[in-house]
């Protein structure tokens, strides 16, 4: 099975759909990847050559950096976020804002380049979303940004490399 059609088998609406009428308070987003997307499959090996020990932590072993650790929480340029993993445009730099919470905060995304999935590692669960091209893990999706979505894409700055406009 792909990694796309998994994610999304376990994404919202498969694990969503199985637990009617049960409301844990999750944003409802439904993540389904671009059609132009191929998928970047690498041995462990090879990403552990491509990124650094802390990166891969985040990216393939689902790890969140330490609040306020990141310089892209004060990167305020033009521009557009890309996953650190594969280099596939995630974020544009209009859609970052500061939510006080120490990552990097987006209001949304850039369609088709993220697939999402129901985390239990909190207990309660939780919208996790990885990159639609390698699988790598960003970050969450919360209910409390700002209009015109009202979401925040909660990432971790180890995900994302910044390219300037």
């Amino acid at each position: 099975m792909k990694r796309r059609h998994f994610l999304g088998l376990a994404g919202l609406t498969g694990v969503a759909g199985a637990l009617p009428g049960l409301s844990f308070g999750y944003p409802s987003v439904d993540l389904t990847a671009a059609d132009d997307i191929e998928p970047l499959e690498l041995s462990e090996a090879k990403w552990r050559e491509r990124l650094s020990p802390e990166a891969y932590k985040v990216l393939r072993e689902n790890d969140t950096e330490p609040a306020f650790s990141s310089p892209l929480n004060d990167e305020h340029r033009k521009g557009v976020f890309h996953c650190a993993g594969c280099d596939l445009a995630l974020f544009d730099s209009d859609t970052k804002f500061e939510s006080g919470t120490g990552w990097p905060s987006f209001y949304t995304h850039i369609e088709g380049h993220l697939l999402s999935k129901l985390d239990f590692s909190m207990i309660w669960p939780r919208i996790e979303y990885h990159c639609a091209r390698c699988g790598g893990h960003q970050g969450h999706v919360f209910e409390d940004g700002p209009e015109p979505t009202g979401l925040r894409w909660c990432n971790n700055g180890l995900a994302l490399r910044f390219e300037p406009a």
